[in-house]
């Protein structure tokens, strides 16, 4: 089970803090529960298309989402951008 810990506009956005996902072995298949999880009005997936991610504390970077593997029980953070950083 991977964990998706939202910050700032994407906790607004979801309305949680965090959320658990049992079926994703991808970074890409994480964010797409979420969206389909939260398709209501579309807002998450809107600020999750400008975070950043951490895997269980790495940056995921440039990679591709779909090339992000995650481990089991991995800890996803979602980082939307701040103001003044």
């Amino acid at each position: 089970m991977a964990v998706l810990r939202y910050w700032a506009a994407a906790k607004e956005a979801a309305g949680v803090g965090e959320e658990t996902y049992a079926e994703a072995a991808t970074l890409e298949a994480l964010l797409a529960g979420a969206v389909a999880t939260h398709a209501d009005d579309g807002r998450l997936a809107r600020v999750l298309a400008r975070c950043a991610f951490l895997v269980d504390g790495d940056p995921v970077g440039l990679r591709t989402h779909a090339s992000v593997l995650l481990p089991p029980d991995a800890v996803v953070e979602a980082l939307p951008p701040f103001a003044g950083g």
